[in-house]
């Protein structure tokens, strides 16, 4: 017992606060300072079983609940986090979000180019190194003929997947260089696995499925900075074009104008190929040459090419006319170019000057 508390236990007349401080020499206690200590004591909860180890245990188990924001696992986006907002910048030949087309309706399919975009989005996330499989007019060296090739109507060497060995990369098993497995078309986007300087890299599809090894030449390494912030969306079954781009999170779509695709014409016309492909070039004036000839026809203007022979371009100028013809009645009707994306000129031009290089990926869908 505190000695000061003894001489107030024996004092028989209430004690003031001046009576406790005094109460023997040596000793202060006040009154404030006696309700501070039991305070403490109260706080502490001082009683039998109490340690230093039981706090521990309670900020040891704290610890192991939370769990650090970099070590959560990323969810995969699907086309429903695509956020679109309409905030047209080319307003010409706008088409609604629906139009009749003769005795159909025709749309934009947002919710097809929500997924392709949310496909992109996700590969932009996970990183990596960047790349194009690349073979434009077989400038890199005609790939070999697959076993079980067939001969389509077009009597070109395909793969199973109907992918001609024109203007594509070969693409082999990743345990047999040998084992050549199917083509890649030209300005497909790929993530490279391994380093890009061996004669067979390593790579894995984001414009297709799986895992393959492909020579170096047909390969175009793009690095690791690419961030993907426009889109030119392309409908071959409703025939209409329209540019994105990203700003923060949310996808604006800048432009919805009428498109003609290519259509099933052998031996020369193609149908434009669906998928999902990078801006690999472009040309302010893209020569044509006159079918089965080496003879210039003529050009189209501002053509931005992403895959084979491909390119969204504006009206084709057959000479010896020279002016530009800015819009075509056959425009948003029926298929008819020979692979290409059509659209009025100055729409191509629009696209020509936003979807840049490196920056911009052309997704075609039906």
């Amino acid at each position: 017992m505190f000695p000061e508390w003894e001489t107030i236990h024996n004092n028989p007349k209430p004690l003031t606060n001046y009576d406790i401080t005094m109460a023997r020499p040596g000793y202060q206690y006040t009154l404030t300072t006696l309700l501070i200590f039991l305070l403490l004591m109260l706080q502490t909860g001082c009683k039998p079983g109490d340690s230093g180890d039981s706090m521990e245990r309670d900020i040891s188990l704290e610890v192991i609940d939370s769990v650090p924001p970099e070590r959560e696992e990323r969810r995969e986006w699907t086309g429903a986090d695509i956020q679109l907002k309409k905030e047209l910048e080319y307003e010409q030949y706008t088409l609604d979000d629906e139009y009749p087309y003769k005795d159909t309706i025709r749309r934009f399919q947002w919710e097809k180019i929500k997924e392709k975009i949310a496909h992109i989005e996700n590969a932009v996330a996970d990183g990596g190194n960047w790349g194009i499989l690349s073979n434009y007019k077989n400038v890199n060296g005609e790939a070999p003929t697959i076993a079980g090739f067939v001969r389509d109507e077009y009597k070109r060497v395909s793969d199973q997947f109907g992918v001609e060995r024109y203007q594509s990369a070969p693409l082999y098993a990743v345990e047999g260089e040998e084992e050549l497995q199917r083509y890649g078309r030209d300005g497909w986007l790929v993530k490279l696995l391994d380093s890009d300087t061996t004669e067979m890299v390593r790579m894995q599809g984001v414009s297709f499925e799986g895992e393959y090894l492909v020579p170096n030449r047909y390969l175009k390494s793009w690095g690791d900075t690419i961030r993907f912030n426009k889109v030119v969306a392309v409908d071959v079954t409703h025939q209409n074009i329209s540019l994105l781009e990203k700003r923060g999170d949310i996808w604006y779509i800048l432009s919805m104008n009428p498109a003609t695709t290519g259509v099933h014409n052998p031996p020369h016309a193609q149908e434009t190929p669906t998928g999902i492909f990078a801006v690999q070039e472009k040309k302010e004036k893209m020569y044509y040459v006159k079918d089965e000839t080496s003879q210039i026809a003529g050009y189209a203007p501002y053509a931005s090419r992403f895959t084979n022979g491909a390119y969204v371009h504006g009206v084709p100028i057959q000479y010896p006319r020279k002016k530009i013809i800015e819009y075509s009645a056959s425009l948003g009707t029926t298929p008819r170019s020979h692979m290409c994306v059509r659209n009025a000129s100055s729409h191509s031009q629009f696209v020509y000057d936003r979807a840049t290089v490196k920056e911009s990926v052309v997704i075609v869908i039906d």
